[in-house]
């Protein structure tokens, strides 16, 4: 299901809870809704449709990725970006990483870990952000 965009910041800066089974469909209205707005947004966390879970999905060469409980790993060379979010208004800077590793959860609960770089990596590292609660 497609749900609204939470721009309250108050709520946005609460650390996510950790993700289980009975939250598949939180995972499946995030989907949903990130291809709703695929035009102007390529990641949403939980916590922009206003549900406080660490679930992620981004839009990886398109495919839609779903990551439950992201940690990541590994992270190297840090760059400053400028970047937008369907949450706020405007443009900010912040700092990233080119290349990191992402350990998650999939859908069926299964580890997994990717290695990701450039823009891909931007985009979970912006997720990752909004499941910790930093706002940009």
């Amino acid at each position: 299901m497609i749900r609204d965009i939470c721009k309250d910041e108050a709520f946005l800066q609460i650390p996510s809870e950790k993700a289980t089974i009975e939250d598949l469909e939180i995972a499946r209205d995030i989907v949903d809704t990130l291809i709703a707005h695929q035009e102007e947004c390529v990641g949403l966390a939980a916590n922009m449709i206003s549900k406080s879970k660490n679930i992620i999905a981004v839009n990886i060469h398109g495919t839609v990725q779903v990551m439950l409980n992201p940690v990541i790993t590994e992270a190297k060379n840090e760059y400053e970006a400028e970047e937008g979010c369907l949450s706020l208004d405007g443009v900010r800077k912040t700092k990233r990483f080119k290349s990191i590793v992402v350990e998650y959860d999939d859908l069926k609960f299964r580890k997994k870990s990717m290695k990701l770089s450039g823009f891909s990596a931007q985009i979970v590292q912006h997720e990752i952000d909004h499941l910790k609660g930093i706002l940009i």
